[in-house]
């Protein structure tokens, strides 16, 4: 091996270990916001794209956990903030952690997937670019990739609360 591989060997592996260091750091708050609430839940840890992720899941009906996704993601939006602060708090670092609770989050990627494909195929088909409904950050994202997955590019406009996805044609 060559430094520059060793060394890039390196860094990805401190970035892994960093990445799982947030992961247990974010299962212990959460563990203890379970605790709290008095409510059942087993937490999964795992790395994707470059940044922690973390799931709260239940056997016994995801009923209980859905008051912790609250309307439209609302609860979860802002429990993953808290969380995000924990992590911070503990490592003086940001954290781009996601939280995924019940389900939800996986459930609302693969709509939005599906959202941002239909978008692009009508893009294609008329030549217009097409605007689409204020979204979060995460729901953007979500969309920007379907987007380019379909091979078109798409922008975010607009100012928060309000920031949407247009896609554009080719």
């Amino acid at each position: 091996m060559t430094e520059g591989t060793t060394s890039a060997a390196a860094e990805g592996a401190d970035t892994l270990t960093r990445l799982e260091q947030e992961g247990e750091i974010a299962a212990d708050y959460l563990e203890g916001l379970l605790d709290i609430a008095d409510l059942d839940g087993d937490i999964d840890m795992d790395v994707e794209a470059d940044r922690a992720a973390v799931s709260i899941i239940s056997d016994a009906g995801s009923r209980d956990l859905q008051k912790l996704v609250g309307r439209e993601g609302e609860v979860l939006e802002a429990l993953q903030e808290l969380t995000r602060l924990a992590v911070h708090r503990e490592t003086g670092d940001r954290s781009r952690l996601m939280l995924d609770i019940a389900g939800y989050r996986a459930k609302k990627r693969a709509e939005l997937s599906e959202l941002g494909a239909k978008a692009a195929a009508e893009v294609k088909s008329s030549g217009e670019p097409v605007k689409l409904q204020p979204m979060t950050p995460f729901e953007r994202k979500v969309v920007h990739d379907a987007v380019k997955s379909a091979g078109l590019r798409s922008e975010s406009e607009g100012e928060e609360p309000q920031r949407f996805v247009v896609v554009l044609p080719a």
